[in-house]
């Protein structure tokens, strides 16, 4: 008889279980990155690198579990299963897990105790989110020039992800709570969604600013981009990681400031000889972005070109949009003979273009447009109008796309399905008058299409187009699908 050689059923399942005990990545051969494993096949491939992505396209294998959570992934609907009899499977495989690693319960499950479950039944009335909810939304007592406070307190309580943290009650400290402004923040979420109507008095959070941030103190007008820089490194600093120990160090900081608002810039400085390419990455809270109209050249841009018909912005009045002013940001700049580096391949001071793109997106993107110019000769505010989408997709701007392109692999077309990238903008800091007069007030979203205006302790329901014909000084969006890592 001729053929394959026959292969007893029980050798498959040696041999299954030899493959299975080489948990890695079967293409790039990490043994992190959030393997998942084909429920077809034995295959184990990454989830952040999208080998098993791959993998399921080549092969049309459509379901992979998570070996980390147990969670069932579809690639046809790209989403989690989400089934009550798989979950408790998955729960008692990793109590089984944990159990023989020694270790107890990882992560503990919360469910309603027999005293939480009566009060509920007493208590039937539920404070329930409408269209016309207006929770959350509360003025600010304006303390003598501190609009530049109360816009940026505007738009951090309206951000999800922290608004969900601190009311549920998430922070522990370990300092003196009258000295602590994660306390003092806290606090404040309590204040702004506890259906008082009446305009609040930030005069501790005031207080705490000054204490922990002295170069804003006194009652002279500030930058709210500097107030928000300021208020995010005091968070930040006062934040606990999941160890309970101080996170000093940004890069590797687990605090809930640093999960929403930081990513990664990635900068290739690349040698005019030798085209070598030295790389660092530095993590940012925010962009800043130059304009047209400011004493730095503002370099011309094709319109249409490159994604800003992707972002929902036009072109047909001329205007400079926001995906302009991304695209100047990310372009290679030739840093000239007077600022020559030390290339590690020719081991000589060479000339070098310099790129910008995105390694890391964080889950709250914040762009500055740099309005207000300080230099020895010129102190002015720029006030070119810049169109800013509602959606934004900062696949363009991505390190990886750069590769892509460069490997000839990028493809302009939008993929609809791949929604990594794609931001929704949540709120918008403006500035009304001069560098030396002015008034600051923020346009922030409740709902889905239903904007206010907060100007201090006056709050107005705005329209979307207010907000799009605003000039936009900063500019909050929020990712619109999150992944846990």
């Amino acid at each position: 008889m001729h053929g394959a050689p026959f292969t007893p059923p029980w050798q498959c399942v040696d041999s299954r279980k030899f493959k299975a005990k080489s948990c890695i990545c079967h293409m790039c051969g990490a043994h992190l990155n959030r393997l998942h494993s084909c429920l077809y096949c034995v295959f184990f491939a990454c989830f952040a690198k999208k080998h098993i992505h791959e993998h399921a396209k080549s092969k049309r294998h459509n379901l992979a579990i998570d070996l980390l959570y147990g969670g069932i992934y579809c690639f046809m609907c790209q989403d989690y299963i989400y089934d009550k009899e798989m979950e408790q499977i998955a729960k008692e495989e990793q109590r089984k897990a944990w159990k023989m690693q020694g270790i107890g319960e990882k992560y503990s499950t919360w469910e309603p105790t027999k005293r939480e479950l009566e009060l509920l039944r007493h208590n039937p009335k539920r404070r329930r989110i409408t269209s016309n909810c207006t929770i959350g939304l509360r003025g600010l007592i304006n303390l003598g020039n501190t609009c530049f406070m109360n816009c940026i307190v505007q738009a951090l309580t309206h951000t999800p992800l922290l608004r969900d943290f601190f009311l549920s009650d998430r922070h522990k400290c370990e300092m003196q709570s009258n000295s602590c402004l994660v306390c003092e923040m806290s606090q404040l979420f309590q204040e702004f969604y506890s259906g008082h109507r009446s305009p609040h008095i930030p005069f501790r959070l005031l207080h705490l600013v000054w204490t922990h941030a002295r170069h804003l103190a006194g009652y002279e007008q500030q930058d709210a981009h500097e107030f928000l820089i300021a208020a995010l490194d005091v968070l930040h600093r006062h934040c606990k990681d999941d160890n309970g120990k101080k996170a000093n160090n940004p890069n590797h900081c687990n605090c809930i400031i640093d999960q929403i608002f930081t990513g990664g810039l990635q900068s290739d400085v690349t040698c005019q000889a030798c085209h070598g390419v030295s790389t660092t990455i530095d993590p940012f809270w925010d962009i800043s972005l130059d304009l047209p109209g400011s004493s730095t050249p503002f370099w011309p841009l094709s319109p249409g070109g490159d994604g800003s018909a992707l972002n929902g912005e036009s072109h047909t009045t001329g205007a400079t949009t926001l995906t302009d002013c991304l695209r100047r940001f990310t372009r290679p700049e030739h840093l000239g003979s007077s600022a020559k580096i030390k290339c590690s391949g020719c081991h000589s001071y060479q000339e070098s273009t310099k790129q910008l793109t995105m390694k890391k997106l964080p889950i709250v993107a914040c762009f500055h447009l740099k309005r207000f110019e300080h230099s020895a000769k010129l102190r002015r505010k720029i006030t070119t109008y810049v169109s800013f989408p509602l959606e934004l997709d900062m696949t363009p701007f991505m390190a990886s796309s750069k590769e892509s392109r460069m490997n000839g692999q990028y493809q302009q077309t939008v993929d609809p399905f791949n929604n990594d990238n794609k931001y929704s903008l949540f709120a918008v800091v403006n500035h009304q008058g001069t560098l030396e007069s002015g008034h600051y007030t923020t346009f922030i979203r409740q709902h889905k299409d239903q904007w206010f205006k907060c100007d201090d302790a006056i709050i107005t329901k705005a329209s979307i187009k207010d907000v799009l014909d605003s000039e936009g000084y900063l500019l909050f969006y929020h990712k619109q699908f999150l992944e846990y890592e």
